[in-house]
């Protein structure tokens, strides 16, 4: 199976969960932390509880997710955002993540992890080019794009 290699994700308020989310998917080793266990100034809002960690599972696939300032909304916004924050730019746009694999049953039973609590783009079924293509948004609002690649078919 591959997957992208490494995935950053941004969140407001919700990295923990997904990154708990993510490890429940792929499996592997989840680290987590918050700005204040590094001692990060006082003055940035809640900064014992601003969540950064990562997962890194057994394949070698790395999702890494932030906590930024504001309320909990999904990780990637409907169109491309530019504001100020702090004197910084910070630029957000919408995003995919695909995972393309060998076989039906691996990328199903994926398809079937990811799905829950997710908004179906396109439902995961035989396509032109692939014996199986599937999309949806999952619970966080990350998209995912599955396949199973028409290469790895026996003719």
């Amino acid at each position: 199976m591959t997957v992208n290699t490494v995935a950053h994700l941004n969140f407001r308020g919700q990295a923990r969960a997904a990154l708990e989310f993510y490890q429940s998917v792929f499996g592997g080793q989840l680290t987590l932390a918050t700005y204040g266990d590094f001692g990060m100034p006082t003055e940035l809002p809640d900064a014992t509880k601003v969540v950064f960690g990562q997962v890194v599972a057994d394949n070698g696939f790395r999702v890494m997710a932030y906590d930024v300032p504001g309320q909990d909304t999904p990780a990637t916004p409907a169109a491309p955002t530019t504001r100020r924050e702090n004197g910084t730019t910070i630029t957000e746009e919408r995003f995919f993540l695909s995972v393309r694999g060998e076989t039906l049953e691996e990328v199903g039973a994926l398809w079937e992890r990811l799905a829950g609590g997710a908004t179906i783009i396109e439902a995961f079924g035989p396509a032109q080019w692939a014996p199986a293509f599937g999309m949806l948004s999952d619970r966080f609002g990350v998209t995912w794009i599955l396949d199973v690649a028409a290469e790895y078919v026996p003719a």
